[in-house]
């Protein structure tokens, strides 16, 4: 065996080996973690305004607005952004009670939108700005926990952001609401209880103004809110879990909107792992812990690419077996990695995931992962760079 093809899968072994390991740390850490109960924050509140970015939401912008509304702070601000909508979004807006301006401009996407919003808000502008999608429900009291926290720590703050798979959802949806479970709970929960940031996940969040003047914002990057949370972590202001503020959105029914919705998500994660060998240098170099955490949260891939890459070192574990010392200690990692892939996977399911699929339907995972393998390639071969609307149906 030549030692060229040893070197390159013993490499491949480790790396993955290590990724796995992050995983199984912030699952141990976190799969039994239960957040409070959200503390009533009625006295002595910052002010705030909730930026609600919406593209085409006529029809079902109204649902939201009233959950913001409903439970908005006295003197609070719900600013809904029209970004180059072609339907009667801000008309719906409007009468639904909330505040709206209109943006028309040919370069479109989230960032851009919510940098315009604080540019309207910054003739007047608040202590805290929160940021909720048009297809996300706040649970009670979650805008004021999120804000009081912001404003207290003066850090960018993140509630727990979950997606639900509706009553009757087949089993492709249901897995991906374990998944997105498992990524946006157990490990945030991980991170939290080891004393560390969270990344930022795009609705739900609450910034003191200080984070967001300047058009933060401004980015036409797919994933543009882990982007903004590796640069303020760089900058000493790391994202901070709020566990006891929660929002909710449904995952859509239709296989054409959540292929659409999942190419976004996962071609814009992984075209962020490029940025993170120089940040880890930098986080290294000038000792910022919170920096290199999030840096390494970043590089475990979503479930589906990990097992993947798992099942890959496997096999060139054994293909080196019996290879000499090396070729056998290669071997062996590669069968750690796989357990306690294995452990991370079963223990986030008996956390969170039971309640979306059983454990018979767990088995079935591997046909899951293989089927996502055209989408990986696809970020390869033709990576998604605009953003897409995610349809709303459901």
């Amino acid at each position: 065996m030549s030692a060229i093809f040893l070197a390159v899968g013993g490499a491949w072994i480790l790396l993955v080996s290590l990724l796995v390991i992050a995983l199984l740390v912030q699952v141990l850490a976190g799969w039994r973690y239960r957040p409070p109960a959200p503390v009533r924050r009625d006295a002595a509140l910052p002010s705030y305004a909730v930026l609600m970015p919406a593209h085409n939401e006529e029809g079902t912008i109204g649902a939201p607005i009233a959950a913001v509304l409903a439970q908005l702070a006295p003197g609070g601000r719900l600013l809904v952004v029209a970004d180059n909508c072609s339907d009667a979004t801000a008309d719906e807006a409007r009468a639904a009670g909330a505040e709206v301006v209109e943006r028309q401009d040919p370069v479109r996407g989230k960032g851009h939108a919510l940098a315009f919003g604080v540019a309207h808000l910054a003739a007047n502008p608040p202590q805290v700005v929160l940021v909720i999608d048009a297809d996300t429900t706040p649970a009670a009291g979650a805008l004021n926990v999120l804000a009081s926290t912001a404003f207290e720590t003066q850090r960018p703050v993140q509630a727990l952001n979950l997606m639900l798979a509706p009553e009757g959802s087949s089993l492709r949806i249901r897995m991906a609401a374990f998944a997105w479970a498992m990524h946006n709970q157990v490990r945030p929960f991980g991170m939290h209880r080891l004393g560390l940031p969270c990344q930022l996940m795009g609705t739900g969040m609450g910034f003191p103004w200080s984070c967001v003047a300047g058009n933060a914002f401004a980015s036409g990057h797919l994933a543009e809110d882990q982007q903004l949370g590796l640069k303020l972590a760089a900058a000493g202001q790391p994202p901070l879990l709020c566990p006891g503020a929660l929002v909710e959105s449904w995952f859509p029914q239709e296989n054409s909107a959540l292929d659409s919705q999942k190419k976004r998500w996962e071609h814009g994660h992984l075209s962020l792992v490029t940025a993170v060998p120089p940040l880890l240098w930098r986080a290294l170099r000038t000792r910022n812990g919170a920096a290199f955490a999030l840096a390494v949260d970043l590089c475990i891939p979503p479930l589906a690419l990990l097992a993947l890459l798992v099942l890959v070192a496997c096999g060139f574990g054994a293909w080196l077996a019996g290879a000499g010392w090396q070729g056998n200690l290669a071997a062996a990692l590669s069968a750690l990695a796989f357990l306690a892939f294995a452990v991370s996977v079963l223990l986030a399911w008996y956390s969170v995931g039971r309640r979306w699929v059983r454990l018979s339907e767990l088995a079935t995972a591997p046909m899951y992962v293989l089927k996502k393998i055209p989408l990986y390639a696809g970020f390869v071969f033709k990576r998604q760079k605009e953003w897409v609307r995610t349809s709303r149906q459901r």
